[in-house]
């Protein structure tokens, strides 16, 4: 009998092409696929909650696989992470659901997370591949301004990848702010923006904040977010901030379903 199996996967995104698997490259998925088929003889097929770009790293993303190996969590989670090895991915947990549950479908919010280090002048030695170094201060409250003319519903075709291939460039973004982490370790201050929505566009997140951080150095007033927002251009908008800094934190599901 299938048994359908919900995986909370970490990455660290470095050396990874992205979640998908692709031809001359080697992504996350491929990673967890061969992991499950070395110890179960299965080819499986990893649905993923929220494809990730290369470079972006994971601490709570979620996949579900079909398995008809009769096998219990905890081999399910220590024999994948074990063909995993070296590379930097494993399964946190292991938990059967129902056919009904999908990692995708039935998600009912997403949280990503991006890191700052603003202010050190030096490079980022320890934190390299894990967070944007803007080498001066940024103005929080001014970005905060600007970040709430995005909140609610809007059309983000300005925050758009041009190769994104979602049918609507409608979203409703619940939560959208930047906080200064306390007591971070390490030189310079470090920053987190964070943002919630059921869904969001192929490099929206990464759009925003590259526009938001051009907020934060001064370079344009907050009122200015609005005016890129209802122009529905992306090249009104500011850069894509490095993926380095992105973290897709977790995600929401239905008590019925997750």
């Amino acid at each position: 009998m299938t048994q359908r199996w919900k995986l909370t996967v970490e990455y660290d995104g470095t050396h990874f092409s992205g979640w998908q698997r692709q031809e001359n490259a080697y992504s996350v998925q491929e990673c967890l696929e061969d992991a499950i088929h070395a110890f179960s003889g299965e080819d499986v097929r990893a649905h993923v909650a929220g494809r990730t770009d290369a470079g972006v790293h994971a601490v709570g993303q979620v996949a579900h696989v079909d398995l008809e190996k009769d096998v219990d969590e905890k081999t399910m989670r220590d024999a994948s992470n074990f063909h995993m090895r070296p590379h930097a991915a494993a399964v946190v947990t292991a938990e059967r659901v129902s056919q009904d549950f999908h990692a995708r479908f039935s998600a009912q919010k997403r949280y990503y997370c991006y890191k700052i280090i603003m202010g050190r002048r030096a490079d980022t030695v320890l934190f390299a591949n894990r967070v944007w170094h803007v080498g001066f201060d940024l103005d929080l409250s001014a970005m905060n301004e600007a970040a709430r003319h995005l909140l609610g519903a809007h059309d983000f075709s300005s925050f758009r990848d041009a190769e994104c291939q979602a049918k609507s460039p409608l979203r409703s973004i619940d939560r959208l702010e930047a906080v200064e982490v306390p007591g971070a370790i390490g030189e310079g201050r470090h920053v987190e923006i964070w943002a919630e929505a059921k869904s969001f566009l192929h490099h929206q997140v990464r759009n925003i904040v590259g526009t938001l951080e051009m907020v934060g150095q001064g370079k344009r007033e907050p009122g200015w977010v609005r005016e890129v927002l209802e122009a529905k251009d992306r090249t009104k908008a500011g850069p894509t901030a490095p993926a380095c800094g992105l973290y897709f934190v977790k995600v929401d599901y239905p008590p019925e379903t997750a």
